[in-house]
């Protein structure tokens, strides 16, 4: 990777000392978790979050300071909640005295038909999934602008806001909004300090549920142009890329498969392009 000539890359200051990595929503067997250990294996001390998962996230702390030396904790809190935001930013500060990276990974997802939704479910989505990236985001940044070395936010967002599916009407505007507070936010932070960068990634299919069956696993991975179904593991690479390269902020990168451009829908196949 090409460095700037004017300062060094976030790659070249965190080589100085480890750096300080806090993901929310990493207890419970999901994206954010492998992200923790994916950072963790990379150097990063981690401050791991969970709201209900919080004996699997002591496990993964445990797990993470056998495994690769490196010190981990656990932040607890519901994100719902306006203080928790704050709160596991100053904890994680206190404990290590600086934050380079927050992942915002902590979403909550059920199907619902649109008929069933009820207004306070609605809320209860923008509260954790959008206000609660937004509070944390703000908290973390703020802190980052403080430090000479700056810092990285990751938000997780959806691939699906631009091709939403059936019965997660809720979910979608509440993920929906992450793309915009990514842009906005990286204007807000990187106008106070220049090397603080906010963005995005929108994963694709990535962890099915245990119980998919297989041709239903194989239909997924005909919709995508890779033709596979993706890992967590694909997520964690690229946050690891997006904190690394100081020149990218305001992105949203969608980590797919190409299913954010692909319709399977055989259109394409006999055509006559002459």
């Amino acid at each position: 990777m090409t460095q700037s000539h004017h300062s060094p890359s976030l790659k070249q200051t965190f080589d100085c000392e480890h750096p300080v990595a806090l993901i929310t929503g990493s207890g419970s067997p999901r994206v954010g978790r492998t992200i923790a250990i994916w950072l963790a294996e990379r150097g990063y001390r981690i401050a791991l979050h969970a709201n209900t998962s919080t004996e699997q996230a002591s496990s993964v702390a445990e797990e993470i300071e056998r495994k690769f030396g490196r010190e981990a904790i656990v932040t607890c809190g519901a994100l719902e909640q306006d203080e928790v935001a704050q709160r596991i930013v100053d904890e994680t500060l206190v404990r290590f005295g600086r934050l380079d990276v927050l992942v915002n990974s902590a979403a909550i997802w059920q199907p619902a038909p649109l008929e069933e939704i009820t207004p306070d479910e609605v809320r209860r989505y923008f509260e954790i999934n959008a206000l609660g990236s937004f509070l944390c985001a703000r908290a973390a940044g703020l802190k980052m602008v403080a430090q000479p070395t700056g810092g990285s936010i990751v938000n997780i967002g959806d691939w699906a806001t631009v091709r939403p599916y059936l019965d997660h009407a809720a979910y979608f505007p509440s993920k929906g909004s992450i793309e915009v507070m990514t842009r906005s936010l990286a204007v807000e932070l990187g106008h106070r300090n220049p090397r603080v960068r906010v963005n995005c990634i929108q994963p694709g299919p990535v962890l099915l549920a245990r119980d998919v069956s297989d041709a239903v696993r194989d239909k997924i991975a005909r919709s995508t142009l890779v033709g596979k179904v993706g890992a967590p593991e694909n997520i964690a690479h690229a946050v690891e890329f997006l904190c690394e390269n100081d020149f990218i902020t305001g992105v949203c990168l969608p980590v797919d498969g190409g299913r954010s451009i692909f319709a399977p829908d055989g259109l394409q196949i006999g055509m006559n392009t002459g």
